[in-house]
C-alpha cells in the first residue's frame, strides 16, 4: 500500500445523542490534520450530524437504511426516540443488522484505493470487532465515559457476587484498585441484569465487554491532567498492549482555544435562541440555575412536581429542560414562577446556556458529556445520577472540588426526593458557601481542559500520537 494516499478514518457512533456528538468532534479535530473521516449513519440521524460539519469538507457521511425489527416502531431509529426502556434491546438487535451495509461500504472504499487506517466504534456496536478482523483494520472503541468511571464499570463484573449480596448503602471495595472515593451498593444501576445469564441485556453488555477488551485502542473523551493516575489501571483491562488515549475534552473543539478566559463558541454558531434572550435579560453573573437531566432519565410524575416545588421554593432564576410527555406543573406553580422560570420543552443547545456568564450552577444527571461540559465552561453541578455510571461521574465531580450531590447516597433504589431537601442543597450550591468553593474549582478546572486542547497540550499531543501510531502501522503493512 502507498503510503502517499491519504489517511482515511471511519467512524461508527451508537444512535444515541450523547454517544454521537463527542465522536462528531472528535471528527472535526481529526478533519483539521488534514484526515479525511467518514461517518456511517442512518437516514434520520443524518440531518444533525450535517447540521455540525457542514463546515467541514474533509467529513462526508455515509448513509445506510436502519434495519426494521419486529416491535420497533417505524422512525425509531435512535434512543431518545424510543417511547419505552422494554424497546431498548429490539433498538440493540436492529443496531446488529447494520453489519452487512456496513461491510459493503468498507469493500467500496478498498476498492476506490482509500481504506481507512482505523474504524473508531461506538461500545455498543460489538459486531465492529468481527468486521475490523475481516478486514484488518484496526478498532478504536469509544465509550463515551472518563478513564476512572470505566475502570470502575469493568472492576465491577469480578466482583459480582460481592455487589449483589450488598445492601444499597453498603460499602463496596475493590482490592486491587486504588479508588479515591467510597463506592456503594446502589451506585451500581441495574447490576443485577447485567450480570444475569437469563437477562437478555447481560448478553448485550457480557458481547460489548468482550469486543471491547479485543480492541485496538480505546479513545477517550478526558485529559490527562484530570485523570492520568488511572489510565494505566484501564489499560490493564485491554489486551494487544492496547493503549487509552485520553484526546478530550471533545467538546471544545469548537471553542476559541487562544483565550484562555473565552466562554463563547465561534461566531459562526451564535444563532440566536429564545433561552439566550432570556438569559441576555437576567441580572448579574452566576445567578442562573440550568436543569437538565438528559435525554434518557425518565422522572415520575411525582418526582417531577418535587423538582417544580424545590425551585420554587428556592427562589433562584432557572432554566429547566422538561422532556417528558405526561407530566403536568402544579396548578398555579407556572404563573408564580414564570419573572424568574423558563420551561424548554424542546431541544436547547446545553453548551451555550452553560457557556452563558449568567448561569451559575447546573443541577444534572451527571452523564459524562455533562460533566465535561460544565467543568469546560466553569459551571458547578449540583449532581443527581439516574443511571448506568452516572454515581461515578457524580464522585469525580465531587471529588475535584467542582460538585456536590443531592443526597450522600443515591442510586438504585432511592425514593422520590422531597422538594425541601431539593430547595436546600439549589441555596447552598448557589450562594452557600460550598457552592462557592465549587465555582471557584470549576473556573480552574476551565482553564486546564483549555490547555489540554490547545496547540501543544496533552490532548493535542496525544492524538497527535495516536494518528502517528495509525499512519505507521499502514505504512508497515
Amino acid at each position: 500500500m502507498g503510503s502517499a494516499s491519504p489517511l482515511h478514518v471511519v467512524v461508527i457512533p451508537y444512535l444515541a445523542q450523547g454517544h454521537t456528538a463527542p465522536l462528531i468532534d472528535l471528527s472535526k479535530l481529526l478533519a483539521r490534520r488534514g484526515i479525511k473521516v467518514t461517518i456511517i449513519t442512518t437516514p434520520a440521524n443524518s440531518q444533525n450530524i450535517l447540521s455540525r460539519v457542514s463546515r467541514t469538507p474533509e467529513i462526508s457521511l455515509s448513509i445506510i437504511p436502519f434495519p426494521r425489527v419486529e416491535g420497533l416502531p417505524e422512525g425509531v431509529e435512535n434512543t431518545a426516540d424510543i417511547p419505552s426502556v422494554d424497546l431498548f434491546l429490539p433498538f440493540v438487535v436492529a443496531t446488529k443488522k447494520l453489519k452487512e451495509p456496513f461491510e459493503n461500504i468498507l469493500r467500496d472504499m478498498f476498492k476506490a484505493g482509500c481504506p481507512p487506517i482505523c474504524i473508531i466504534s461506538d461500545f455498543f456496536l460489538s459486531w465492529t470487532i468481527d468486521t475490523c478482523r475481516s478486514f484488518n483494520i484496526p478498532r478504536v472503541v469509544s465509550h463515551g465515559m472518563g478513564v476512572l468511571p470505566q475502570v470502575i464499570s469493568k472492576a465491577a463484573f469480578s466482583h459480582a457476587p460481592q455487589i449483589l449480596a450488598s445492601l444499597p448503602s453498603d460499602v463496596i471495595q475493590f482490592p486491587e484498585l486504588t479508588i479515591p472515593f467510597q463506592l456503594h451498593r446502589a451506585d451500581f444501576f441495574d447490576f443485577h441484569r447485567y450480570t444475569d445469564p437469563n437477562d437478555p441485556l447481560s448478553k448485550v453488555v457480557m458481547e460489548a465487554g468482550k469486543a471491547d477488551m479485543e480492541s485496538w485502542g480505546v479513545v477517550v473523551n478526558s485529559f490527562e491532567e484530570l485523570e492520568s493516575e488511572d489510565i494505566a489501571a484501564l489499560e490493564s483491562f485491554y489486551g494487544n498492549d492496547a493503549k487509552a488515549w485520553c484526546v478530550g475534552p471533545l467538546l471544545l473543539c469548537d471553542q476559541i482555544e487562544d483565550d484562555e478566559g473565552a466562554n463563547e463558541p465561534k461566531k459562526e454558531n451564535q444563532t440566536s435562541y429564545p433561552y439566550i434572550e432570556w438569559l441576555d435579560k437576567q441580572d448579574g453573573p452566576d445567578t442562573v440555575l440550568y436543569v437538565s437531566f438528559g435525554t434518557q432519565a425518565r422522572l415520575s410524575n411525582m418526582q417531577m412536581d418535587e423538582i417544580a416545588l424545590g425551585l420554587e421554593m428556592a427562589m433562584h432564576p432557572f432554566i429547566w429542560v422538561v422532556k417528558s410527555q405526561t407530566w403536568l406543573a402544579p396548578e398555579g406553580w407556572e404563573e408564580r414562577v414564570k419573572r424568574r422560570g423558563l420551561i424548554m420543552r424542546t431541544w436547547v443547545e446545553q453548551r451555550r446556556i452553560l457557556a452563558h456568564p449568567k448561569v451559575g450552577g447546573f443541577l444534572s444527571h451527571c452523564g459524562w458529556n455533562s460533566v465535561l461540559e460544565s467543568l469546560s465552561m466553569g459551571v458547578p453541578m449540583l449532581a443527581w445520577p439516574m443511571g448506568a455510571e452516572q454515581p461515578f461521574n457524580a464522585k469525580v465531580a465531587e471529588r475535584l472540588g467542582a460538585g456536590m450531590r443531592i443526597l450522600e447516597v443515591v442510586g438504585e433504589g432511592t425514593g422520590t426526593i422531597g422538594s425541601e431537601i431539593i430547595c436546600d442543597k439549589v441555596k447552598e450550591l448557589m450562594c452557600g458557601a460550598e457552592g462557592r468553593k465549587a465555582r471557584e474549582r470549576a473556573q480552574e478546572l476551565k482553564r486546564m481542559t483549555r490547555q489540554a486542547v490547545k496547540k501543544g497540550g496533552s490532548s493535542d499531543r496525544t492524538l497527535n500520537e495516536l494518528i502517528e501510531c495509525l499512519a505507521h502501522r499502514r505504512t508497515d503493512m
